[in-house]
């Protein structure tokens, strides 16, 4: 076994850890500094599947966690300004970083080999799609669209995607996206708990 392959899990348990709390969390600036540093790890553990399988079949998500981690941080410091100058540099920033992700994954799926090449659009249809639902109002934008970039994520990491090297499943990286997808589950389930428990307050409060 590869020793950058066991390297990619270590830091794999440590995204899991970062990316399953930040979508538990309902205050923006809070989630972008736990997403930007999960993020960090994240792209840490591409380098290291990528060095232990292969570079060139990584190569796209090296790009997207890479701008991920810049992205998020970014944001959280506008955010964490929340002033009108704040609030227009970030829309900014944000167009900025959609044409920039626009054409890294251009490039990147031109670059990729041809019979993987349908996972990177899909890919880079369900980052652009989360990026922008990252930066709207609101709690749901962001966990809906980050359950349809983990899925678009889930088929790089499986054999179709990885050509080279021994191991042929990048099971952290599934992990990963996996829980994404569960800590949205958990989050609506508590919060359709707490709506539940705020309606029988109100309806208490309403009794004579």
């Amino acid at each position: 076994m590869s020793p950058w392959f066991i390297i990619a899990q270590v830091f794999g348990l440590i995204t899991i850890c970062f990316e399953f709390a930040c979508y538990q969390i309902k205050d923006k600036t809070k989630y972008f500094l736990i997403t930007g540093i999960g993020s960090f790890f994240w792209a840490l553990m591409f380098v290291s599947i990528g060095i232990a399988t292969g570079m060139s079949t990584q190569q796209s998500l090296i790009v997207a966690a890479t701008y991920s981690t810049i992205r998020n941080l970014v944001f959280f410091g506008i955010f964490r300004k929340n002033t009108p100058q704040a609030k227009e540099a970030g829309l900014i920033f944000l167009l900025v970083m959609i044409v920039i992700a626009l054409v890294a994954g251009t490039i990147t799926i031109i670059t990729s080999p041809p019979e993987v090449r349908i996972f990177h659009i899909f890919g880079m249809i369900g980052a652009l799609m989360f990026v922008v639902g990252q930066y709207l109002p609101g709690v749901h934008y962001v966990r809906i669209t980050v359950v349809i970039y983990a899925a678009a994520v889930l088929l790089t990491q499986t054999p179709l995607n990885i050509l080279e090297g021994s191991f042929r499943w990048n099971i952290m990286g599934i992990a990963i996206e996996s829980a994404k997808i569960i800590s949205v589950i958990i989050f609506y389930a508590r919060y359709a708990k707490e709506k539940e428990h705020g309606a029988k307050t109100q309806l208490q409060f309403a009794k004579p």
